[in-house]
């Protein structure tokens, strides 16, 4: 399989493992619902999702920057944010100073991406927005973090109908979504409801409304001899040759069982070409395939919206919600989890609120936005089209600068950090102290500050099967250990689950 490469490369690749885990610090709530919307980098908050959602979302939708040459946010090409330039010197080092802007987007796109993958649920998918400055770039690097074989389609959406702004003559009236599954055997589209408008039953066929259909097939009498035959009507004796170049679709014996229970449609007046009387009740599913080419209303019509929400312009070129909403419908159940990483002004939010309206759906979903508009322009949005959240704001590190549990931390975030990572539960503060729960027959212990001993042993009140237990050192042995059945968790080291 071919990569793609460019400079900085090689300091990326693995940067998503060495992204500290920060906490997320809940600002206020809009309603009682488990949305949530994170103002802050979201490469630092994709991390911090990942304890509670890894395997977990269904549909993930992003729309990053195309890599046109503006300047107008953080995430731009020239990378003028003093934020994005320090990491770039953090992570890339001195060659950072000669990237050029694909090599800029591509490392700031390389470590997002490679969390979202670890994010998406084995059935879920990835859908991404982008145009030509990235799209071939992109593949490539979506076909390295996601695999080849992983690779949907890349559906083309017509955003708008020509424009003032044609180079040589020709407008660019369209953008691509590029679609990975997570396990391409556990992911379908849902598809599109057929149109059964041309099913009707004017002869009070027993068997149900009809519709006709063709009775050949691509093939050539070269390739398929045995379709390869005339028919002949019963009713008037007229013969029907069979076109060479496109055969019948039936083997004799099984035309003649066809004819014989009224399921060929033969001509009146004999001219014309006998058809396929096919009953809506043979059709395997009330569902066609969805298109890769997606309709929608155009772009204008997204800015209109928005204008509509907040009585004047307060983004640029937002997508369309007909078109998220077309996507999510597509790609999740009713109670799937959404992602949108570079959520702007709310557009998924507003999707998944609307298809929730629409087919009494339970979908959640999760918005990170870094740009300061995140509370007056996205949360802003969803609210003021009927939405429930959570707002976050990114908050301290796990660890701090020398790699110790960060005392800055509080005793009982360290605490729920622990016991979902061990458990995938929710942590419930204990009477006992030092006890972050019992699950399964296990209690789970975190001593941070000592070391596991007999001494440590005296505290514990809880009786249960096992024991899971957090400390800086052990001075047990392992026959001890073994004996009351302790498994020993050293701090910090085991803590780094993620």
């Amino acid at each position: 399989m071919p990569n793609l490469s460019w400079l900085g490369k090689d300091k990326v690749v693995t940067y998503h493992q060495k992204v500290p885990f920060h906490f997320l610090d809940k600002k206020f709530s809009i309603g009682n619902s488990e949305n949530s919307i994170i103002h802050g980098d979201n490469l630092i908050a994709l991390k911090s999702l990942l304890p509670r959602y890894e395997n977990k979302i269904k549909c993930i939708y992003i729309d990053p920057p195309y890599n046109t040459g503006n300047e107008n946010w953080i995430y731009n090409d020239n990378v003028s944010d003093a934020r994005l330039q320090k990491w770039l010197g953090q992570v890339v080092g001195k060659e950072g100073e000669d990237l050029t802007r694909h090599d800029k987007w591509l490392c700031m796109m390389y470590p997002r991406l490679r969390l979202l993958q670890k994010l998406l649920a084995d059935d879920g998918a990835i859908f991404i927005s982008i145009d030509d400055n990235e799209q071939a770039n992109l593949k490539l690097i979506c076909n390295e973090i996601f695999g080849t074989s992983n690779f949907v389609t890349q559906f083309n959406w017509r955003r708008r109908t020509g424009a003032n702004d044609a180079l040589n003559n020709v407008s660019i009236d369209h953008e691509y979504i590029l679609c990975y599954a997570k396990n391409i055997n556990n992911f379908n589209l849902n598809g599109v409801e057929k149109n059964f408008e041309k099913y009707t039953n004017p002869d009070n066929d027993p068997r149900g409304e009809w519709a006709k259909d063709n009775l050949t097939c691509g093939k050539t009498a070269e390739q398929r001899p045995n379709l390869f035959y005339p028919i002949t009507d019963p009713k008037t004796g007229i013969t029907y040759q069979c076109n060479p170049n496109r055969v019948w679709s039936f083997e004799k014996e099984k035309m003649q069982e066809l004819i014989a229970t009224d399921k060929v449609i033969f001509p009146k007046d004999g001219k014309g070409r006998p058809a396929y009387k096919r009953h809506k009740s043979e059709l395997r599913s009330e569902l066609k395939p969805f298109s890769s080419i997606i309709d929608t209303q155009l772009n204008a019509a997204a800015t209109r919206e928005l204008r509509e929400i907040f009585g004047k312009q307060v983004f640029d070129y937002p997508k369309t919600v007909d078109l998220i909403q077309q996507i999510i419908f597509q790609s999740t159940d009713k109670n799937s989890i959404v992602l949108d990483s570079f959520a702007g002004s709310g557009t998924t939010a507003h999707a998944v609120i609307n298809l929730n309206t629409a087919d009494g759906g339970n979908r959640k979903f999760i918005l990170i936005e870094l740009n300061d508009y995140a509370e007056n322009i996205t949360a802003e949005r969803v609210k003021r089209v009927g939405g429930e959240f959570n707002f976050y704001e990114i908050g301290a590190p796990l660890f701090d600068e020398d790699d110790f549990i960060n005392s800055a931390v509080p005793f009982e975030r360290i605490c729920e950090y622990i016991y979902f990572s061990e458990t995938r539960k929710n942590y419930q503060p204990c009477e006992e102290k030092n006890l972050l729960g019992v699950d399964d027959d296990t209690a789970y212990y975190y001593f941070g500050g000592e070391n596991l001993s007999w001494t440590t042993l005296s505290k514990i009140k809880t009786r249960a099967k096992v024991y899971v237990i957090y400390a800086e050192a052990c001075n047990l042995s392992e026959d001890e250990m073994q004996k009351y059945n302790i498994h020993f968790r050293q701090i910090p080291f085991d803590v780094r689950r993620y």
